[in-house]
Order: C-alpha cells, then structure tokens, then sequence
C-alpha cells in the first residue's frame, strides 16, 4: 500500500511540476525537466520497492517498465489535452443527438445533423433539460406544456389565444416568458416564447427570438454552429 501510495504521489508530482514550466527554475528546458522527473520518479519507484521487500530483478524491470508506460501516458494525456477533449465532445455528440460541442473558447456551440435530417439542440431552460428541433421558420420560440411545465412555467395560468402552424396542423398557442435559456456556453435570459396547447407539438422549437440574439447562425451540409 505504501508503494502504491508512492506511486500515486509521484504522478501527481509530475503533472504539477511539468505544467508549472519548473524546468526554467534550474536552467533547462521543459521537456529535457520533463525526462528528468520521469527518470528520478522511476528511481525512487524502484528503490522504494526494493527496499521495502526482497524482490527478483526481473520483476523489478518489469515494475519499472509498468511504471514507465503509466508516465508516459500521462503525459501524452496532459501535453494533448486540448485536442481529446474536442475529440470526446465530437464521440459524445455523435453517440449523443442533440448535445453541444463547445469549442474551446466556449463561444460557439456545433451540433450533427440527426438521422431524419433535422438539428437537435439539447438546452437548459431555467434550469431544466429541454430538447429543442431548429426550426429557423419558427419567428418564436415554442415549448410543448411538457417542457414548460417541467421548466417553472404555470402552464394553466396561460391563455391559448395566439394561432399558430404546427407539423401537426393549426392550434393555438399562449405567450410566456422564459427566464433563461442556456446552450453549451451560450445564455440568453428573458426569452419571449409561446408555450403550445397540449398534444398539439411533440417537440420544442427554437425559434428566432433565441436564433436572433446570436452573433451568427450557420448550417454547413450536417452541420450547426450557434457563435456568441
């Protein structure tokens, strides 16, 4: 317990100390630092080991090669970072319709195309889950009674007296006011929306009054980009 203990210690030691650029402290560079603080981990490693029980030569190099293949994939992980977690957001995505790949400044938001061709856009209004279908078409946007209630909203306080077009005919819809609606790193608060009668949607429209208070809206072949 006490060698793994170690070993754990030393990992976190090296991660500290490569990030902090403390190689310029004593005059070398950092991935020559980065070489010397694996080589010393190793060390310690082995003679902690060694030290602590008889042990077999060969079980020694092979602890020592275990070990070696452990730093050397934690730095690779740290020194690439950046590019697996765009690569993590992109599999998530995929395996995920709806969710949002932020990109790394946070101000954009990509999203895939889904299998029937539409934009899926995974939101938090007020605080809860809600998925969206784009729909540029849509001059507001338009929340089932599922969603706005599940979202804070008195769904029968409202007045249903404003006609509108939906995939399943006419119906009619009431205004409402979302306090917040948040996609990826992108907020937007107070929201004009309709909420629509009762069976008469199956999924929530974002609609322009979201759309519009953006930077830019784009659609490249499977693609959707929402920039702040």
């Amino acid at each position: 317990m006490i060698f793994i203990g170690m070993a754990l210690l030393v990992a976190v030691a090296l991660t500290f100390l490569i990030s902090a650029d403390a190689g310029s402290l004593i005059g070398i560079e950092q991935n020559q630092f980065g070489q010397l603080v694996v080589m010393v981990s190793i060390l310690v490693l082995v003679a902690g080991g060694t030290f602590g029980r008889r042990i077999r030569f060969k079980e020694m190099l092979s602890g020592a090669i275990m070990w070696s293949a452990i730093f050397a994939l934690a730095i690779f992980g740290y020194s690439f970072r950046t590019e697996l977690e765009q690569y993590g957001s992109r599999f998530l995505s995929e395996i995920n319709p709806g969710s949002a790949q932020v990109s790394q400044d946070g101000d954009s938001a990509l999203f895939r195309r889904s299998l029937n061709g539409s934009f899926l856009v995974k939101a938090a209004v007020n605080g809860n889950d809600v998925q969206f279908i784009m729909d540029t078409g849509a001059t507001s946007v338009v929340l089932t009674v599922e969603d706005a209630r599940n979202s804070g909203i008195d769904v029968e306080k409202l007045r249903y007296n404003v006609p509108v077009s939906t995939a399943n005919g006419e119906a009619k819809a009431a205004y409402a006011r979302i306090d917040y609606i948040k996609i990826g790193n992108i907020e937007r608060r107070n929201i004009d929306a309709f909420v629509a009668q009762s069976d008469r949607l199956d999924i929530s429209l974002l609609g322009m009054t979201y759309l519009e208070t953006l930077a830019s809206y784009t659609v490249s072949k499977d693609r959707l980009e929402l920039r702040d």
